[in-house]
């Protein structure tokens, strides 16, 4: 796969399946596959849909996000960025700002204005990353019980 291929965006759908469970082995190193068929099943339905970023007729990355709609007492102009996979050969390609760019652009459409995500303090690179794309600390903390 060549990482200049031009890249296409387009709705994620379960088609993808196999290419998510690719791609998040790539990167985590576990397959995953009831998990991700579970994730795309249930984004299909979301409000907003999930996209794939193609190059030459291949899945290399996707994100999944979901709008709130007042579960959980949340506002319904806060969304939520579930996850974000690129392959390798096309990380610090911008296939991942794309990405991101479009799935606010959808956001927004539906009345959002805040989005959240979840990031481990120690992921220099990810932080980094979401810092670029405009992200700052917001006042939600983070609570977690060991049992």
């Amino acid at each position: 796969m060549d990482p200049m291929e031009p890249v296409k965006l387009r709705i994620l759908t379960m088609k993808d399946l196999d290419a998510v469970t690719e791609i998040d082995f790539g990167l985590l190193g576990k397959k995953r596959r009831a998990y991700w068929e579970a994730r795309i099943e249930r984004s299909e339905t979301s409000g907003v849909p999930s996209l794939a970023a193609e190059a030459g007729g291949k899945v290399v990355g996707f994100i999944l996000g979901s709008a709130s709609g007042w579960e959980y007492g949340i506002p319904e102009n806060v969304a939520w960025i579930d996850t974000l996979g690129v392959i390798k050969e096309f990380q610090k390609k911008g296939v991942a700002r794309l990405l991101f760019q479009e799935m606010f652009s959808m956001f927004k459409k539906v009345g959002v204005d805040t989005i959240y995500i979840f990031v481990n303090w120690k992921d220099w690179d990810l932080l980094q990353f979401f810092d670029k794309m405009g992200f700052r600390r917001g006042d939600m903390i983070n609570l977690e019980l060991k049992i």
